[in-house]
């Protein structure tokens, strides 16, 4: 997946998703059926060059990942995102191979919208060959277009479109005019080439309009205590009459993290050499374990048709034990922990130790498989 310094992308748009241009504008037809229960749990599991070369895109690591994705987490779904055709189809015949469902969401950015499309189109050809072979797999065109495509926001990368977004130096009528543009022709770009069911990642305030899509996808981090807020605002979403998935959900591992929903990432210093966390956070995975644990018992209680976790591994934002500062895992949202063998070395070798989100994941999702 294309990448701003030092930050995750999924991480860093999907956090964006309290500063959306404006609530969603709903149909006032019926609501689904009183259908309860989440009926695909997965991961996300996010491809890309790496920022380095020690965190460069390995096949054989991935095809390890995917296996531990369905034999040691006992998820039934894998959203392979992030960018390179090559990449995102390696591992999504590799998921399928494992008899996975795959969610395939090409995420290329900051390059000219042609680029763009064309990248979504030959990843969605891919898509189709696999459905034809009997395959499980649905077809995202994008996350989160408004911070992904260059020109519908002002800015030449990602993080100067944040930063004039939050900063006001935005036409939010502007902007939604050349979102929806660009949102329709990816839309008929997908339908184009594959014959399955579509959809698009959204931030929980983007206005789109699903009848372009079959499935509803939201990007999902909101933090309430009572289970009964989440639904009533997950509710907005059902109201379409369609399949609704929680395309990420999940926090970061350390106190206070929940609270800052989908900005929770957002407590790393990159202007520093090397980059820093701010403030003097205390690093929980029981924090990041016991959220995920109640939202997905929200999830449980709503007609979903599915939900990713975001996300499995993030290798470029290393767990430092010995070294808090610089301990960049705390602001990641990843699953597992990432230890390089040589922590100074760029060139380092590295492995992912569960976290306790990991092991809280595969006790529900193992249960969850266990009723199915």
């Amino acid at each position: 997946m294309q990448r701003t310094k030092g930050i995750k992308r999924a991480q860093f748009l999907a956090g964006l998703a309290s500063a959306g241009p404006a609530a969603a504008v709903l149909p006032s037809g019926p609501a689904r059926a009183a259908q309860r229960g989440l009926r695909h749990h997965g991961v996300v599991y996010t491809v890309g060059e790496g920022e380095t070369p020690g965190t460069a895109f390995s096949a054989a690591r991935m095809r390890e990942d995917i296996r531990v994705v369905r034999d040691e987490l006992y998820a039934d779904t894998v959203d392979v995102t992030g960018d390179g055709v090559e990449r995102l189809t390696a591992t999504a015949a590799e998921a399928v191979e494992r008899g996975l469902r795959v969610w395939l969401q090409p995420t290329l950015g900051d390059v000219p919208e042609r680029d763009i499309l064309e990248h979504l189109a030959e990843t969605g050809r891919f898509a189709e060959r696999l459905r034809r072979q009997g395959a499980a797999v649905d077809l995202s065109v994008g996350c989160e277009f408004w911070l992904f495509v260059p020109g519908i926001v002002p800015g030449d990368t990602a993080l100067e479109r944040v930063r004039n977004l939050l900063a006001g130096r935005v036409d939010p009528v502007v902007m939604q005019r050349r979102l929806d543009r660009f949102t329709a022709k990816a839309a008929a770009v997908g339908r184009s080439v594959f014959g399955g069911r579509l959809s698009y990642a959204a931030a929980q305030d983007d206005r789109v309009d699903w009848r372009l899509f079959d499935i509803v996808g939201i990007d999902y981090y909101s933090n309430f205590p009572h289970p009964a807020d989440h639904v009533r605002e997950l509710g907005r979403y059902l109201r379409w009459g369609k399949p609704v998935a929680i395309t990420e959900f999940g926090t970061c591992a350390y106190v206070g993290a929940p609270q800052a929903g989908g900005m929770a990432w957002d407590v790393v210093d990159h202007d520093k050499e090397p980059e820093e966390i701010k403030g003097d956070l205390v690093r929980s995975e029981r924090t990041q374990a016991v959220h995920l644990r109640h939202i997905l018992d929200v999830f449980a209680s709503v007609d979903l048709y599915a939900a990713m976790a975001f996300e499995f591994v993030t290798p470029d934002a290393p767990h430092r034990p010995d070294d808090p500062r610089h301990d960049l895992d705390m602001a990641s949202y990843a699953l597992t922990r990432t230890v390089k063998d040589r922590p100074e070395d760029p060139d380092s070798g590295w492995h992912w130790e569960p976290k306790q989100a990991f092991r809280a994941l595969a006790r529900r999702y193992r249960d969850t498989s266990r009723q199915a």
